[in-house]
């Protein structure tokens, strides 16, 4: 804890330690904002979960309204305002409604607790550590809500029309039931899973920025990189269509490569010089 004594005229800060029951209440008053925030925005979210519900389903319906055809072979409803989901008992759609408006909580609490952990770690950080720690965390964050928000957008619709093809082509589907909680989790699993995409750029410049590893030594991965990309394409897109791989596989790549060409301009100034290319003898 930093107390600005007097020393004659001149203040001077002056690390004093504070004590474990000091951390604790310090801890705790910063977790309270958390906590309040979490809770002030599950009740909002929870009054408009009618509205909620609307917006998760709105990329099955762009889907419903890029492969029409396909849609109505397996049962899906052609009628832009018509019920599209499920429910086994009363309580799922409660139920359901609390799970959206939760996780609605969760995503925007975690800035406000990442900031308050921030307020409570710095203290002990040295002035680089906060430099490096105040520029890699927020644009995680940022990459990781703007994966969500594009692939809400763009991939979300397309993903789902895909879908709905497959099971068109399947001689074993009549009529799809979806059911309203197994459609919200798979949601929510696909919108991380696009977040989490997102952040390799930033993971690339974290990497790098922290000595790990070189770019030039990351370039010369590039096909093995290629290869992961194919290999998490073919399992993030169920079936065999080659269109479908391919356009999993290209964003995947291309995010490596945004990453690695912003990776160089962090380089540590120590290891800055560009590492030589290995032999072909060697």
């Amino acid at each position: 804890m930093l107390v600005p004594p007097m020393s004659g005229w001149l203040p001077s800060m002056v690390d004093i330690p504070m004590s474990l029951g000091g951390h604790l209440d310090e801890l705790r008053r910063r977790l309270m904002w958390p906590v309040i925030t979490l809770m002030v925005v599950f009740i909002g979210a929870f009054a408009v979960q009618g509205t909620l519900k609307e917006v998760l389903v709105g990329p099955l319906r762009q889907a419903i309204a890029l492969v029409p055809a396909e849609a109505k072979a397996v049962g899906l409803p052609l009628d832009p305002q018509a019920k599209l989901l499920t429910v086994f008992d009363l309580a799922e759609s409660a139920t359901t409604a609390a799970t959206i408006s939760f996780y609605l909580a969760l995503a925007l609490t975690a800035p406000v607790l990442l900031f308050q952990i921030w307020k409570f770690v710095s203290v002990g950080m040295t002035i680089q550590e906060k430099r490096l720690a105040f520029l890699f965390v927020p644009a995680g964050i940022i990459c990781f809500y703007i994966g969500t928000v594009l692939g809400y957008f763009f991939a979300m619709p397309y993903f789902y029309a895909f879908l709905i093809q497959f099971a068109a082509l399947d001689p074993t589907i009549t009529i799809t039931s979806l059911r309203q909680t197994e459609y919200v989790a798979s949601f929510f699993l696909w919108t991380i899973a696009f977040g989490i995409m997102s952040c390799i750029p930033w993971l690339m410049v974290v990497i790098v920025r922290t000595g790990f590893v070189h770019p030039d030594q990351i370039a010369r991965a590039r096909k093995i990189v290629f290869v992961l990309c194919v290999i998490a394409a073919s399992i993030l897109t169920p079936g065999s269509d080659m269109a479908s791989l391919i356009a999993m596989t290209l964003p995947l790549y291309g995010l490596f490569e945004i990453g690695l060409l912003t990776s160089r301009f962090f380089v540590p100034a120590k290891s800055a010089e560009v590492i030589p290319e290995e032999s072909d003898d060697a």
